[in-house]
This record gives structure tokens, C-alpha cells and sequence, in this order.
């Protein structure tokens, strides 16, 4: 493997979720138990499965993309009460299940695909000088993991790989991997050396015996920080050791890897796999791209993608002993869990009352103490309503993007600025907002959660409005070769790490699908959540929904120009990653001036990720 060394800055959008009968249930009793005023589960009825899992001698729990919502989402506006179980609820869910397991005499494996960073205020929150998710991994290595693999949010920084390298890794005792991943650090003879992260790879027997062959794979992933080193998928399969790790045939290879189960690279591993083995079974476990996803690439094989942030519990079953010394399809099913407690209730056909384990709950009173030390709960206003990125138009009074550029960005550059009295315009990216912000209080988590990069504002005085006025349009609106360039930039910010373009397109899909005759028709007591259609037989949801709605934004988004005559001159002012693009717009709009970098200076000490606070400061108190 060769080190890749850090490359340019981003070309654009920056790198930067047994029951009993009825049709709902609550989400917890409020007696049931008692919660930090931090952490209150939904009082709201929560539609439970409507049917039991499919258990085969071979099962498989999948978590992904957690990204730090290890205390579940907290907001009652739906579908965030879907997946309000914690951490500990889920911990408690894999203990049920690792006993009926037992009790059924059939495997059961509990595996995860990476991005255990960068998402909400457990990871992201901690004080100055320490390292994301340093705290909030020590819960995630509570768990009996039999499998973890890295991310490429475990990569952008240097100290976040090596904290994993040895902090986290160790805990799971040869069962992390990174079959593409290195790092360089210093040997015993105090040389650099670049070593796996994790495991290359990693061969173990299941308690009924099943000899298993993994790997754990990133996709061609180049965002990654200096002394970090990501091998292609396409090379990697080349590699010695590679053919040696497949070379004895296991009972079944469960492949774990950050990387989509469709139009991406798994093809390429799964058949270098199946030269050497044409029949083994072959269980595949990604993610990377935030949405509910399967594939079968052949009749004795699955592929399972499961969501993000703690939104998806993925569920994988395989009848692997009927297999034995044939040639025929294997009997698959896949599920995609709802993360709550009613779901996990449902499937162990245990009491809310008695669901708990005494280790479940040690996880959840941790998690709410560390989100007490990071002052999560820091209160910046109330929100008086729910502003979404994709689920309102944009613009209009519901949408956060309408919200952040139109209100918060220009209140927050505003203060103690001394050219606050020069009229300007705003430009920053639809990208720049990850997640919704909800009705009720706004905390420091929120803020997190909702807009968490640290972008600075740039400016080039004297720009007159009629000028101005034309920037965003010529961003949003690329010719033909500006196309062309945007899809070279959409390919190389995928490569980086980005994944809005894909998730985004999978929820106006399941929205297009849908269609507002037939949400209305088939609304019933059914409340809003993700309706998935794979490529593989049957149905996955586990529970059944309404579609979201689903609102498509521009990808550059402008505050509202300020009230004087085209001809006047005003401060341009714009998110400083985009400054080659602004310039070449600007120059192209004119003659009068070539605008170089020299003409463009930092507008305010504010950065982005601060606007909303500050806004809610002001606006919602």
C-alpha cells in the first residue's frame, strides 16, 4: 500500500439517524422508568412491526453509520420517535436475541460497518483538546461486536484514526478491520511505519461450530488525513495477503466494509471471492450511503446495507445447513428494524416492564452522564416550530435552509461587525445543514447535530448589486461545460466522503413512488418513516409507513439582497470554500476588474457552525 498524502481543498460542498396488541404502542412507559431531564423518551404511540422476524440457523444484526446518536433521537415531531431507543435499549435487544438464539439452537453474529463519528453533540461536544467519539466509543465497546470495520469519518483526522488504532481496536481483539486502511506510527525502534488499523482480515468459529472468513473494506475513498493510507478495492484484491485470507474455504465469508451494496465496488470483491469459491456463501454487510438498500449478487449470496444514525437496525437470516453439498439458491430474508423500544419488545416478546438489562441501563445512565459533562442540554432558545431541509419547500417559513441563510447567518455575521452597516449578500452551500431542526428547545446538541461545520465567511467589497444578484443563479444553474465540471466535482466530493447527492436521491425516489393520491389514500394510523424498495425479493421495511415527503434544494442557497438600486455597491459575502468559483462567476459578469484572491478578505471571526445558536439567542427566547 502507497501513502496518500492530504490533497487539495474541497472543490465545494464541504466534507463537511413482545409487544402487546393494538395498533401503537408507547415508546416507554412514563413510570417505567426515570430519566435525566436531559432525556425524556416520546410520550407518543409508536406503530410497532407487523410482523415477526424470520429466524434461519445463520442471523445477522447490522448496525452503520451511527455518526454519535447513541442516545437516539429525542424530538417528538415523527418520524424521530421511530428510532428513539438508545444505546442501552439496543444492547439490552442484542442480549434478548443472543438468547433466543440459544434457545433456537442457531447462530447469531452482531456486526457494524463504520462511521462511528462526527454526528451529535456525544461525539462532537467534547471540550477543547480532546479527540471525537474518544468518549462515546467506550459504550460502543460494551457491545459483543463480532465484527466492526472502519469509516471514512474515522479518517479525516489523524488523531481521531489513532485514537482508534489505540483506544478502540484493541477492544475488540482481532475483530476490528480495515483490510484497506492504514496508519503510520512509530514502531518499537521508534521508526515511522505504516501499519492496518485494524485486522486485514480475521477467521473464527461461531458457537454452532460455522467457520467464518471476513474481511472488513473501505470504499476508494481520498479525503483521508496525512499518515493514513487507503488501498483502491480494485487493488487490494490483488494483494498476497488477500489470496492467502481466502484461500481455505470457510463454511462462510461475512464481508464487512463501508461501502455501498450498489454501484459501487463490492462486485469487485465478491468476485475475486467467488473465483477461488464458487458456491461458499457469501454474507455482505455495507453502508456509507446513509440509506435502507439489498442486493443479491448471486443465488447464494446477500448484500445488506442498514440506514444511519441509529435510525436502522438491519437484520439479515440465511438457511445455511440446506446448502450443504449442493449447488442451489439459498433462503435469504433481510429486515430493516425501526431503532425503538416498541420494535424491540415486539421481536423478543418481552414486557416493557421487564425489558431492561441491568447492563442495558448502565449503557444509557453513562451516555446521559456524558451528555451532562458536555453540557449538551446548554439551552439557546426554543424553536417555535420544525424547520426541515428536504420535508418543507425551500424557500418557505418551514425550511431550515430558508431559516439558516434568509435569518440566522446574516443576524450572526452582523454582530460586532464593523461593516455591518454596508448592505450585502450571502451565499453558502444547501450542504451546509445536516440534519433538522424541531419545534421545542434548541440546545447546544442540537446545534451539533443540526449545522456542525466550521466554515468562515468571505467577502469582496464594492461589488454592485446587480452583479451580486447574478452569482447565485450562475452557481445553481451550470451551462454545459460548467456541468460537465460539476459532475467531475460531484465524483470527486463522493471520493471525499460525501454522501448528501445519493441519499438525498434515494428519498425523492421512495417520495416519487409514493405519490400524494396514494399517501393520502393509504395514510390511515400509519405515521411518516422511510418505505424501501431493494433489489432483493420480498418486502424489508419491518414496520409500515408513510412515505416522507421529499422537497428537492438547490445547491446554493443566497440571503435575501438588501433593499437599494442595482447600481450600488455592496459586500459580496460567501462561504469561503467556494472562493474560485465566486471569482470565476464574477469575472465572467464583468470587465471593469479582475478579481484575484488578493480582493477577497474574511468578513467576520463568526463561522457557520455557530449561526443558528446565535440566532436562537436572539430570535427565540
Amino acid at each position: 500500500m502507497t501513502l496518500i498524502l492530504p490533497a487539495t481543498v474541497l472543490l465545494g460542498l464541504a466534507l463537511h439517524g413482545a409487544a402487546c396488541a393494538g395498533d401503537h404502542l408507547h415508546a416507554r412507559d412514563a413510570h417505567a422508568h426515570e430519566y435525566l431531564d436531559k432525556r425524556e423518551y416520546p410520550q407518543v404511540p409508536i406503530t410497532p412491526p407487523y410482523r415477526p422476524l424470520v429466524w434461519g440457523d445463520f442471523n445477522v444484526i447490522h448496525t452503520t453509520d451511527t455518526h454519535g446518536w447513541l442516545l437516539g433521537h429525542q424530538k417528538l415531531t415523527f418520524p424521530e420517535p421511530d428510532y428513539s431507543g438508545d444505546l442501552g435499549d439496543f444492547a439490552s435487544f442484542v442480549t434478548h436475541m443472543k438468547q433466543i438464539a440459544i434457545d433456537k439452537d442457531v447462530d447469531l453474529l452482531l456486526v457494524d460497518s463504520g462511521d462511528v463519528h462526527d454526528g451529535t453533540g456525544l461525539s462532537d461536544g467534547y471540550p477543547p483538546g480532546g479527540v471525537d467519539a474518544h468518549e462515546s466509543n467506550k459504550f460502543l465497546e460494551r457491545l459483543p461486536y463480532d465484527l466492526m470495520t472502519i469509516g471514512n469519518h474515522e479518517l479525516y483526522i489523524y488523531a481521531d484514526t489513532y485514537d482508534m488504532y489505540t483506544n478502540f481496536v484493541p477492544h475488540l481483539d482481532g475483530r476490528y478491520l480495515s483490510s484497506n486502511v492504514n496508519i503510520t506510527v512509530f514502531n518499537s525502534d521508534g521508526e515511522a511505519e505504516s501499519v492496518p488499523v485494524g485486522n486485514r482480515s480475521t477467521k473464527f468459529t461461531t458457537r454452532k461450530g460455522r467457520r467464518i472468513t471476513s474481511l472488513g473494506v473501505l470504499y476508494d475513498f481520498t479525503g483521508n488525513d496525512v499518515n493514513t493510507t487507503v488501498q483502491t478495492v480494485a487493488d487490494m484484491v490483488e494483494e498476497q495477503w488477500f489470496a492467502e485470507a481466502i484461500a481455505e474455504e470457510p463454511d462462510v465469508f461475512v464481508l464487512v466494509g463501508h461501502m455501498p451494496v450498489s454501484y459501487d465496488n463490492w462486485p469487485t470483491v465478491f468476485n475475486a471471492v467467488r473465483a477461488v469459491h464458487p458456491l461458499t456463501p457469501i454474507l455482505i454487510f455495507g453502508g456509507h450511503t446513509h440509506i435502507r438498500d439489498c442486493q443479491q449478487y448471486d443465488g447464494r449470496s446477500m448484500a445488506l446495507e442498514s440506514g444511519r444514525y441509529m435510525e436502522t437496525i438491519g437484520w439479515m437470516s440465511a438457511d445455511l445447513n440446506a446448502a450443504v453439498g449442493n449447488a442451489n439458491n439459498i433462503s435469504f430474508t433481510r429486515r430493516y428494524m425501526d431503532q425503538n423500544r416498541v420494535t424491540y419488545e415486539y421481536h423478543t416478546q418481552i414486557s416493557n416492564q421487564t425489558f431492561d438489562t441491568a447492563y442495558g441501563r448502565s449503557i444509557t445512565d453513562g451516555l446521559q452522564e456524558l451528555a451532562v459533562m458536555f453540557d449538551l442540554s446548554y439551552l439557546y432558545g426554543t424553536a417555535p416550530e420544525d424547520y426541515t431541509i428536504n420535508q418543507n419547500p425551500y424557500p418557505s417559513n418551514g425550511s431550515l435552509l430558508s431559516l439558516f441563510i434568509a435569518d440566522a447567518v446574516p443576524y450572526a455575521l452582523s454582530i460586532n461587525n464593523t461593516r455591518n452597516s454596508i448592505p450585502n449578500l450571502v451565499i453558502t452551500n444547501s450542504g451546509s445543514q445536516r440534519f433538522n431542526v424541531f419545534k421545542g428547545p434548541f440546545t447546544k446538541n442540537d446545534q451539533l447535530t443540526a449545522s456542525p461545520f466550521t466554515d468562515s465567511f468571505f467577502y469582496i467589497p464594492n461589488i454592485t448589486l446587480s452583479i451580486a444578484n447574478q452569482v447565485l443563479p450562475a452557481l445553481n444553474n451550470a451551462g454545459t461545460s460548467e456541468k460537465r465540471k460539476r459532475d467531475e466535482i460531484e465524483r470527486e466530493l463522493w471520493s471525499r466522503g460525501v454522501v448528501d447527492t445519493r441519499y438525498r436521491a434515494w428519498l425523492e425516489e421512495m417520495d416519487r413512488r409514493s405519490g400524494m393520491g396514494r399517501r393520502e389514500a393509504t395514510a390511515g394510523n400509519l405515521t411518516l418513516g422511510y418505505v424501501t424498495t431493494d433489489s432483493c425479493p420480498g418486502a424489508g421495511d419491518d414496520t409500515l409507513h408513510l412515505a416522507l415527503p421529499y422537497y428537492s434544494v438547490p445547491d446554493y442557497i443566497g440571503s435575501n439582497p438588501p433593499n437599494v438600486t442595482d447600481d450600488t455597491p455592496i459586500d459580496f459575502v460567501f462561504v469561503d470554500f467556494i472562493e474560485a468559483e465566486v471569482l470565476d462567476i464574477i469575472n465572467g459578469l464583468q470587465n471593469a476588474i479582475n478579481y484575484t484572491t488578493n480582493d477577497v478578505s474574511l468578513y467576520s471571526q463568526t463561522l457557520a457552525d455557530a449561526a443558528l445558536g446565535l440566532y436562537a439567542q436572539a430570535a427565540w427566547n
